[in-house]
């Protein structure tokens, strides 16, 4: 009997090292893969120039002419430890993984604002592995060369926020005839959670799921402390009596 139990566990080592090895090389394959093609996207547009050449687009718009609510709330929804990380946040994939683990699901995804910055400039929204390994790469060579300030106005110049809408000028414009510096705090919260699955929460499209996602914000924003419990129902309430999201 001891000797079935010693074999088993010797069989069960084997098994778990075979497992561990065969993992460490698809991580290499990946890396390798992603790599060439993250610098593949390089002589095109480098990153070195990212914020010199998105900047100079019409239109860009600059946090000095965003309201600090609207700053304070995507960060808190997307991004909470961006000013920590510098570019990938093992903190945020771990708890996305275990996330995911836990509800069996693909909802939690770690990626930072940087990430996402990246995906939105050199990649497909296409899921794969490959393409997540090039992603992390380009992340690291964004935060080398340009400033957090640098890289959370090029994020919020080139997301999609459904509608028709990219960046944060056309979203005003479009959902609120307004220029980004003249949003109230209702505003910012409401257009900082369209980003996340904008053909869903568009509030032109889905005024009560909009709404929703408005909770999730002003959530974020209570556990970050960037607003109390108070100011987030008050805020809810004026968000809820936006025209935007009134039927027709």
């Amino acid at each position: 009997m001891r000797t079935l139990k010693d074999l088993l566990k010797r069989l069960l080592c084997w098994a778990l090292l075979l497992a561990l090895l065969v993992l460490a090389a698809a991580g290499t394959v990946l890396g390798v893969q992603g790599w060439k093609l993250y610098r593949g996207t390089q002589p095109e547009l480098p990153a070195a120039q990212l914020y010199e050449t998105l900047s100079a687009r019409p239109g860009f718009t600059t946090c000095d002419a965003i309201p600090q609510t609207y700053i304070d709330a995507v960060i808190a929804v997307e991004d909470s430890r961006f000013e920590l990380h510098h570019g990938v946040d093992p903190v945020a994939i771990v708890r996305a993984l275990w996330t995911d683990l836990r509800t069996r699901s693909l909802a939690e995804g770690g990626s930072t604002l940087t990430q996402q910055l990246a995906k939105n400039i050199y990649f497909t929204q296409e899921k794969r592995f490959a393409r997540k390994a090039a992603e992390l790469f380009a992340a690291l060579d964004i935060e080398k060369h340009c400033s957090k300030q640098q890289i959370f106005e090029m994020y919020v110049n080139t997301i999609y926020f459904g509608s028709g809408c990219y960046g944060i000028a056309e979203a005003a414009e479009g959902y609120f005839g307004k220029t980004p510096a003249e949003l109230t705090s209702a505003e910012c919260v409401l257009l900082a959670g369209l980003p996340n699955a904008p053909s869903a929460y568009s509030p032109h499209s889905s005024p009560e799921l909009a709404l929703k996602r408005s909770q999730v914000v002003l959530d974020r924003m209570v556990s970050c402390k960037k607003l109390t419990k108070t100011q987030a129902r008050e805020l809810q309430d004026e968000i809820a009596a936006l025209p935007v999201l009134a039927r027709t």
